[in-house]
């Protein structure tokens, strides 16, 4: 959060000052004890035999930090997570990517090296379960291209690389929407990372990775094989349905501002450096519109000072219902 940089003027820049100060003070208050800079000693007990993990040195018979962060012991391990570091692929990590290569779909995922996703580690288009033969190698291109976003899971690290798979419907090509890229340490591994807002008709995708999609909600397909008689029907209606799609070709234009709004949300977020989760994104918003914010307003620098007392004023309501 200090290294903010707005084009503040001096009243902006108390107020900025003082709800950063106010959020410097509620969070040093619940993690005084696991918080490090460098140089910190770090207590530990001797006699357990401790290991020196990442982010420790000895120094003068202390354990010391040399990264500010977070104090994390696993048994005898002392190590510090680093509040400030580049995304670590985990196995079921969900993760928004680009693609920058079509033979065997090489994947840029904002890591230090391109993610791998194989053919066999993803649904066909027409959802059929069946082995991959030639023909569907050379049909490659027809699925994901060069710079399609694309979302998958994290499968594990093999010989060649990090691999992915994405053998769900909720999976695949994204299109109609925003890609973002935020820090990844500002985004935190839940359990969730689909969100529907239904409020706005947008979803919303939170890669572990740093990569956010904020795009047109999409009906995802359905694996059931249906009845004889829905196959009858969707063949004569397949005209009907092919010449509505081709007159929906753009996104409705309150959706797309919907879609600018929660982007911008979320850059104002980046910018303030704070944790980007679905209900402080909608917080945001929500907040834009009640107070007539104009789209390219929320850029601004005294919206942006809004955002930050609003934030103190939520994580204050949150510890007192604690």
């Amino acid at each position: 959060m200090r290294g903010t940089e707005l084009p503040l003027n001096q009243t902006q820049k108390v107020r900025l000052q003082r709800a950063l100060d106010k959020l410097e003070s509620l969070s040093s208050k619940s993690n005084s004890n696991a918080s490090v800079t460098v140089a910190d000693s770090i207590p530990v007990n001797y006699e357990d035999g401790v290991l020196k993990g990442h982010g420790t040195s000895e120094l003068n018979g202390e354990v010391v930090a040399t990264v500010c962060g977070i104090v994390e012991r696993v048994n005898k391990l002392v190590y510090v997570r680093a509040l400030r570091s580049r995304y670590k692929p985990e196995v079921g990590d969900i993760i928004v990517g680009r693609v920058v290569a079509p033979k065997r779909w090489r994947i840029e995922i904002n890591f230090s090296q391109d993610a791998v996703l194989m053919l066999s580690s993803m649904n066909l288009p027409d959802g059929i379960q069946r082995r991959r033969t030639a023909l569907d190698e050379l049909n490659m291109r027809s699925i994901f291209e060069e710079n399609d976003v694309i979302c998958a899971e994290v499968r594990g690290f093999q010989h060649d690389g990090l691999h992915l798979q994405a053998r769900s419907q909720k999976y695949g090509k994204l299109k109609r929407g925003q890609l973002l890229t935020v820090p990844p340490y500002l985004v935190k591994r839940r359990k969730q990372h689909f969100h529907n807002l239904v409020d706005y008709g947008i979803d919303l995708i939170l890669g572990c990775n740093g990569f956010i999609w904020v795009g047109e909600h999409v009906v995802p397909a359905d694996d059931m094989v249906e009845d004889q008689t829905e196959q009858q029907t969707m063949k004569s209606d397949v005209t009907l349905t092919s010449l509505e799609e081709q007159e929906q070709v753009s996104t409705p234009l309150e959706i797309r501002q919907y879609i600018c709004r929660t982007a911008n949300a979320i850059r104002v977020l980046s910018t303030l450096g704070f944790i980007v989760t679905v209900e402080v994104i909608m917080e945001i918003v929500d907040l834009s519109c009640s107070m007539n914010v104009d789209i390219h307003e929320m850029l601004g620098s005294e919206f942006c000072v809004l955002v930050a007392e609003k934030e103190v004023e939520r994580r204050t309501l949150t510890k007192k219902k604690r």
